[in-house]
């Protein structure tokens, strides 16, 4: 009990001083509260801002109108794809590689004017042409090519146009 005794004689004592100081701890408290206040006003006006958005549309109605545009673009890019498999898959069969060799056949004409042309495609499937020309005549040979090879007898010419187009890379 004398411990007690004395705390309340202690607290009698100084009884202005506690109230005193309890005073300015509430009114920093009350200055705090009161910052804090403006503070969260402000923090409510830039929401409230921020949720109108633009021209007073919904901040939320924006971000799904924005995430309904991005699906629309992902599926449209996915349909690009899709159509770009489906050509390079046709292009495989179409004529990318070009050879070609012009000669002159025969002695008694002048310039090139005969030439030998190697038309292949990605899987070095096509086609040779070659047109000989003399003074009298033009004659002109188609032989079919597989695999980069023709089951016909092939001249040096002809070899060289194959081998021409064989060394072009198609790049896909």
């Amino acid at each position: 009990m004398d411990f007690m005794a004395q705390f309340a004689t202690l607290i009698r004592e100084y009884l202005q001083y506690i109230i005193l100081g309890m005073t300015g701890l509430i009114f920093l408290a009350l200055i705090i509260f009161i910052n804090i206040n403006f503070k969260l006003a402000k923090l409510n006006r830039r929401y409230e801002k921020m949720m109108r958005g633009i021209d007073g549309a919904n901040l939320e109605e924006m971000l799904f109108s924005h995430i309904e545009e991005v699906r629309q673009t992902v599926h449209k890019v996915d349909k690009l794809n899709k159509d770009n498999e489906q050509l390079y898959e046709l292009t495989k069969s179409c004529v990318q590689r070009v050879g070609v060799v012009r000669f002159n056949a025969f002695e008694d004409t002048g310039s090139d004017l005969s030439f030998a042309i190697a038309l292949l495609d990605a899987k070095d499937n096509g086609v040779l042409i070659s047109s000989i020309f003399g003074r009298n005549d033009s004659r002109t040979y188609a032989k079919p090519v597989i695999a980069g090879q023709s089951s016909y007898f092939l001249t040096q010419e002809e070899k060289q146009a194959l081998q021409q187009a064989r060394e072009k890379n198609f790049k896909g």
